[in-house]
């Protein structure tokens, strides 16, 4: 067995007093392909900043080659032959194709300056390994995301890499475009090029990875050959539940039109948007708090979002209490009953710098207003009633909500949406970085919503919660419904087993046309 290539020892890392690394060892070998894994949380991303020099470890040693190294900047790791292609493509849409791929290192004519002849040569001649064919001259913006990607990729393989580290490098991709990594990916592998490959995507995972590396919470919970590890017991490892009988329950219970019954609120079908969601159907009725369960990636947050209308869709339609919505305006979403809490509340929620007063009668004012004008008794009526009802802990109205604790600032956009008296509400991960007691006082107010007949759908990286706060659940994998979970069905195992059966085939791209093109350059 080869040394490693790169490899971590008792890796520690800290951001206020939080441990987003505790401990963790990694290792990683000539020519395999490593998958990384875990939910969000787990320490992937900084696992993976700390490894390329974008964060410092606190504690524990890192060994390139052999030797131990403290890289202080990206660009010092790539030099050393370690890149990475992150998820979202960071190079420069308005310069050329040639110069994304040799930008910082152009060739250069006995001049100095940039030979633009050999380098556009050289880049056609790499890109077409690549499946990237045309003009290379023609700037990177006017390809599509997939084929940026691809340009990404072919990039960080070019400086000479001795290990390539791929953050979700599908996301983005056509089944062609797959099939191409993955052939680089083959290539890569019998040249001897290390590659950390993180997916949330089982059938990736088990096609093309060797060995497998899942965190959970920072720390290092499971390393070894992937073959040795099915599915179910990955996915019960990257979520920390226990398999108990999970191996002895059946399939899951899919949904069927005959299984609906009198007071459907929610009715949404066949939601698709490419790369994301595919034909998926949701169903809610008064009263009822439909769960959404699923590994990261799975399509929870963007079914949500397609259900609002902040998530462009290709087909599907949106039913509200009889009342078509228009599909991707979240306008008419509100108009017809509809309202979210988005999993970010800093960035799409709370507006820090006004008072509790302003961010609840923020959504109102419009229904508040007369001529223009907006009552202030109007709105203290209303703050005092959902302060009281919400039981949120100011010492005023007029207090800064960024001063509030995080359990106090969601329930204020609870009652911001509430104020509208809304038929179904959308709940994001509404207990996410909130303490124990504000945890269950914002459970607590589910239930009680439910009770006065608003339709709940509910998603929430927390099983337990999940399974306890459902009356059904959905179970969502790759962007496509794969279980409709009621009754005695509700419970861990059958999540789990939804889980870890097999997705769809790689050459089955929701909602896309397997046909499309977009590796040919302009």
């Amino acid at each position: 067995m080869s040394d490693p290539v790169l490899e971590v020892t008792g890796v520690t890392k800290e951001f206020l007093g939080v441990r987003a690394l505790d401990d963790v060892s990694f290792a990683l070998r000539p020519g395999e392909v490593h998958a990384l894994v875990g939910e969000n949380g787990a320490g992937k991303s900084t696992l993976i900043k700390t490894l390329t020099g974008v964060h410092r470890p606190d504690a524990g040693e890192i060994r390139y080659r052999g030797e131990p190294v403290v890289f202080t900047s990206p660009v010092q790791a790539q030099r050393a032959g370690i890149s990475t292609i992150y998820q979202e493509v960071n190079l420069v849409p308005l310069m050329s194709v040639a110069h994304n791929v040799f930008l910082g290192r152009e060739p250069r004519n006995r001049l100095g300056l940039i030979d633009t002849d050999r380098m556009d040569a050289m880049a056609a001649e790499l890109l077409s390994g690549y499946g990237i064919t045309g003009d290379v001259r023609r700037p990177l913006g006017a390809l599509g995301v997939g084929a940026q990607q691809m340009v990404a990729l072919a990039r960080a393989v070019s400086v000479e890499a001795k290990v390539v580290i791929m953050d979700e490098p599908t996301s983005s991709l056509e089944p062609r475009e797959v099939e191409t990594l993955f052939e680089v990916i083959g290539r890569l592998h019998r040249d001897g090029i290390a590659i950390v490959y993180v997916s949330h995507r089982m059938d990736e995972l088990y096609r093309i990875c060797d060995r497998v590396t899942v965190l959970r919470d920072g720390k290092l919970v499971h390393t070894g050959d992937l073959a040795d590890l099915d599915r179910l017991r990955l996915v019960s490892l990257m979520l920390g539940r226990d398999l108990g009988e999970v191996r002895a329950h059946g399939t899951t219970h899919f949904s069927d039109d005959d299984h609906e019954v009198a007071g459907t609120l929610l009715e949404a079908r066949d939601l698709t948007s490419p790369h994301r969601l595919s034909d998926v159907s949701v169903t809610v009725r008064s009263g009822e708090v439909v769960g959404l369960a699923g590994l990261l990636g799975s399509g929870r947050s963007e079914t949500a979002r397609a259900v609002f209308g902040a998530l462009p869709l290709e087909r599907g339609t949106v039913v509200l209490g009889g009342r078509q919505v228009k599909l991707g305006s979240t306008g008419d979403a509100i108009d017809a009953g509809m309202a979210m809490l988005a999993e970010d509340r800093k960035a799409d929620g709370i507006i820090p710098g006004l008072s509790v007063r302003e961010n609840i009668v923020l959504a109102a004012l419009p229904r508040l207003s007369r001529f223009g004008l907006v009552s202030r008794a109007r709105q203290d009526a209303i703050v005092d009633t959902f302060v009281e009802r919400l039981r949120i802990k100011i010492s005023s109205p007029e207090q800064k909500v960024s001063e509030l604790s995080g359990g106090n600032q969601q329930k204020v956009l609870l009652a911001r949406w509430l104020c509208l008296q809304p038929k179904l509400i959308l709940l994001d991960e509404p207990t996410r970085g909130i303490d124990v007691g504000a945890k269950a006082e914002v459970q607590k107010l589910i239930d009680e919503l439910a009770g006065d007949g608003l339709g709940v759908l509910l998603i929430s990286s927390d099983m337990e919660e999940l399974i306890e706060g459902s009356d059904r659940l959905i179970v969502l994998r790759d962007g496509e419904v794969v279980g409709d979970l009621r009754g005695a069905a509700v419970t861990e195992a059958e999540v789990l087993t939804a889980l870890s059966q097999h997705s769809r085939p790689l050459d089955a791209t929701p909602g896309g046309d397997p046909a499309t093109s977009e590796g040919t350059l302009p």
